[in-house]
């Protein structure tokens, strides 16, 4: 989280950071100053995205831009950039979710956070 704060403050981007565990409860929110409230409950969406299907959630994105709207049907899906999965030797241990500028951008800052792992 310090990670991803880091590189959002950097970059002047206001943002929630949502850190999430294996089963997709939330462990540590952080939103800095300025952020819209509803990016709260999408930063946590973006990362329970990439827990319960163990793979970023640009990747639903992608596959919605390109015409495949059978994610939009999917239970805990969130079809848009900055969610990341943690996964350390292989196992999944958590996810992390940002929400607060361009789906790119919010891209860029969770993988700052996950970068230093």
């Amino acid at each position: 989280a310090d990670a991803a704060e880091a590189k959002a403050k950097a970059e002047n981007w206001n943002v929630v950071i949502a850190i999430l565990d294996e089963g997709g409860h939330l462990i540590l929110l952080r939103r800095v100053d300025g952020v819209q409230i509803g990016s709260i409950e999408l930063a946590q969406t973006k990362a329970k995205t990439a827990v319960y299907y163990k793979r970023p959630s640009k990747i639903f994105e992608d596959q919605v831009t390109q015409g495949n709207n059978r994610p939009l049907t999917m239970p805990h899906v969130f079809a848009s950039e900055g969610g990341v999965p943690i996964i350390k030797d292989g196992v999944m241990i958590g996810a992390i979710g940002v929400s607060g500028v361009t789906s790119i951008q919010d891209g860029i800052i969770a993988a700052a956070g996950l970068a230093v792992l």
